[in-house]
């Protein structure tokens, strides 16, 4: 256990040391056939592009092992990852999560789209979000969404799990299957574990389409989610806010309301997608675009999330991969904007590099 402690008033986008955890798990190697996925549970929303189902395997799969090292989404099955958790209800998490203060965001329609706080302030009034933060401790969210009604804001709860939980939550955590995950960690040559981020919400909650720049083991522990992935090689097609912006890693457009006359690339994008269920673990590459819906009429959503950073840099290979033209381009980005210590000076300094030069 690390000796960091849950901040009594955490600070938003803070990216808390994960509690540390040892234990001898062996599991024995089976074989499944994949699961489609049943059309029941992905009506509801139109979707203008195709989609195919991402592989669902037993988590001791050869082929599984092989998606991961490809960086290619798989669900893992029977992995029994985080099934000390099953029983984190609501009630249990009540008496033994702790006395700490959560992060809970309050949304005006069923879409959170996540913001950083430092980089609003560069944006002053000229950013607006129908999203809000509120620290509270946990029986206030419970309160909260037992006693949600429709017309009221949507609720959902986004923190990272720190040495501060209680014992019972602590025996839990150390009850994870390390053994696989480390396993893979060492295997597939990423970096540290740098958070372990806990997420409760609503049946109907919507993350909209994001990447982030680590690994994701992403655990299910009750209701049920669909998520929809796209690979980095349709970066360009969604249009991702630049990274000067609140909205950093988060894309301009919206799926439910598609603007082909402003995001024209959009019309050739085509997703993968699954519902994960509770004991689900769905892995996440880095850089690969998602969408994740809490599915209705499955209850509260209880997922947990194992990030990794990458890897050291090996040997470049050339052609270089997608994802690592992403990183690139964010670097470069990062670079100019620092160095022109004006965002709006970005678009016409790199207009003049490329225009007429390289086009």
């Amino acid at each position: 256990m690390a000796d960091k402690k849950v901040n009594p008033k955490p600070k938003v986008n803070e990216n808390p040391t994960p509690m540390s955890a040892k234990s001898e798990r062996n599991e024995p190697a089976a074989s499944q056939p994949p699961k489609r996925i049943e059309p029941a549970l992905t009506a509801g929303r139109k979707r203008f592009f195709p989609t195919e189902a991402i592989p669902r395997l037993h988590y001791n799969d050869p082929k599984a092992n092989e998606l991961i090292s490809q960086e290619r989404p798989v669900v893992l099955t029977e992995s029994n990852l985080v099934t000390t958790a099953m029983g984190w209800s609501l009630d249990f998490l009540k008496i033994n999560l702790g006395e700490g203060y959560f992060s809970v965001y309050f949304s005006d329609t069923d879409k959170f789209r996540y913001f950083d706080e430092k980089k609003r302030k560069d944006f002053g009034d000229d950013f607006l979000v129908g999203l809000e933060r509120k620290d509270m401790k946990f029986p206030e969210f419970v309160e909260l969404i037992r006693n949600w009604k429709e017309g009221d804001k949507r609720i959902y709860l986004q923190q990272a799990l720190t040495d501060g939980v209680g014992k019972r939550i602590v025996i839990d955590f150390l009850g994870f299957n390390w053994n696989w995950i480390n396993d893979q960690q060492k295997r597939n040559n990423w970096g540290q574990l740098t958070s372990n981020l806990l997420f409760i919400g609503q049946e109907g909650n919507i993350t909209p389409v994001h990447y982030d720049e680590q690994q994701n083991f992403f655990a299910q522990i009750s209701g049920k989610k669909k998520c929809t992935l796209f690979p980095p090689e349709n970066f360009d097609s969604f249009y991702p806010y630049p990274v000067h912006h609140p909205h950093d890693r988060q894309s301009q457009v919206d799926l439910d309301n598609p603007d082909f006359e402003k995001f024209p690339k959009l019309s050739s994008i085509k997703g993968h997608e699954a519902i994960v269920e509770p004991g689900d673990v769905l892995y996440i590459p880095m850089y690969w675009w998602h969408e994740i819906e809490s599915l209705a009429d499955s209850g509260i959503a209880t997922s947990i999330n194992f990030w990794y950073k990458a890897g050291p840099t090996g040997k470049i290979e050339y052609p270089l991969k997608a994802h690592q033209k992403v990183a690139m381009m964010r670097n470069i980005e990062k670079m100019i904007t620092e160095a022109l210590n004006n965002y709006e000076e970005v678009t016409p300094f790199m207009q003049s590099m490329v225009l007429g030069r390289y086009s």
